[in-house]
């Protein structure tokens, strides 16, 4: 169970080794971000956190880590965000918590056809605090 862990935390943490970290600091959070194909977990991992693995599905990753806390724990935020393509059409992200530990992710999937581009925009809610996160991707079908 710990490897399924530590590869879980793997995966969620790098989308792809060649792009930059993906966070945003909103007040005293700081907000990790990523999104990869559902295919990058192994299926026991897809399995555990109830995530479909398909070609044709990607998966939307946010931690909220408080920076004013001394070794800046995850803290539990509210999370809400769509994903929209190139011809306009919304897809609305729900994301639901998954927590490891101290570790608490936030995981939305969502639907995609081959070379498809999104616009993604997520909103961040934290004891009176709250951000915006916006980011680009293509997904491939592989």
């Amino acid at each position: 169970m710990i490897r399924i862990l530590c590869l879980l935390s793997a995966v969620l943490f790098i989308a792809l080794p060649a792009q930059a970290e993906q966070l945003k600091n909103i007040g005293n959070l700081e907000v990790h971000y990523s999104s990869f194909p559902s295919t990058f977990l192994t299926p026991e991992v897809a399995n555990t956190y109830r995530i479909t693995r398909s070609r044709y599905s990607a998966v939307v990753n946010v931690t909220v880590l408080d920076t004013s806390a001394t070794g800046k724990p995850a803290v539990t935020a509210q999370l809400s965000g769509k994903a929209r393509n190139l011809l306009g059409t919304e897809k609305k992200l729900a994301f639901r918590e998954v927590r490891e530990g101290k570790a608490i992710y936030y995981i939305a999937e969502l639907n995609h056809a081959n070379e498809e581009s999104f616009k993604f925009t997520i909103d961040v809610f934290q004891n009176g605090t709250n951000g915006e996160i916006k980011f680009e991707q293509t997904f491939y079908v592989d």
